[in-house]
């Protein structure tokens, strides 16, 4: 399967089984939840949530910033982040790692600079690879019964529910995913031929 044949989980059942089986089925769930919670709720690529620092999300004392800012690895472009909608899995994901840290000293996966480190590279602090991450996501997707998830997929999903859950507001969406038109961003999201096929059923052709 290819990167870009990833899509959206627009069904909140099949949603709500992936995240439980990405949290539950090995020992980084807890940090791959994180993962993919963090780029639904900010509609960051992959590569981006890949490349955040523990200081660019908490303050010292554990607990979550407001905004983060950062620079778009493709775009280039900067980028404010709100993190309120994430807030409560990123402090219990920080909480999770200083225990894990506290288990399994020799992996220092809390004292690593990365927000979500690697956990096979002993010795090297990186974080986890984006093909590791989309190999994780995809193998889910599989125990759950479909084979279009991945990790660009969680960009998606949310891209997917701000524009549902927000009257459509294609304007924002184009503003999260820092997209240069709204035109760029119903195509990401699939829905050209749904807003052409709307627009055309507001026109009388005068068939009758």
């Amino acid at each position: 399967m290819k990167h870009k044949d990833t899509r959206p989980i627009t069904d909140p059942i099949i949603l709500k089984k992936f995240l439980k089986h990405l949290r539950e089925d090995t020992s980084m769930g807890e940090r791959n939840y994180a993962i993919f919670q963090t780029g639904k709720a900010t509609l960051l690529r992959v590569s981006d949530v890949l490349a955040l620092k523990k200081n660019d999300v908490f303050q010292s004392n554990g607990r979550v910033k407001k905004n983060a800012y950062i620079v778009d690895k493709k775009t280039k472009k900067p980028n404010r982040l709100y993190l309120t909608p994430v807030r409560d899995v990123l402090e219990d994901y920080y909480d999770w790692l200083q225990e894990y840290e506290k288990k399994h000293p020799y992996k220092k996966l809390f004292s690593s600079e990365w927000l979500f480190p690697s956990s096979r590279r002993l010795g090297e602090d990186i974080p986890i690879r984006e093909n590791s991450f989309y190999r994780i996501c995809h193998q889910t997707g599989l125990k759950i019964g479909v084979n279009w998830i991945g990790s660009h997929s969680m960009r998606k999903t949310g891209a997917f529910m701000v524009y549902q859950q927000t009257n459509h507001n294609t304007a924002l969406v184009m503003k999260m995913l820092n997209h240069s038109s709204e035109a760029m961003t119903l195509r990401y999201l699939g829905l050209e031929q749904e807003r052409r096929e709307a627009l055309l059923d507001q026109v009388n052709f005068n068939l009758l």
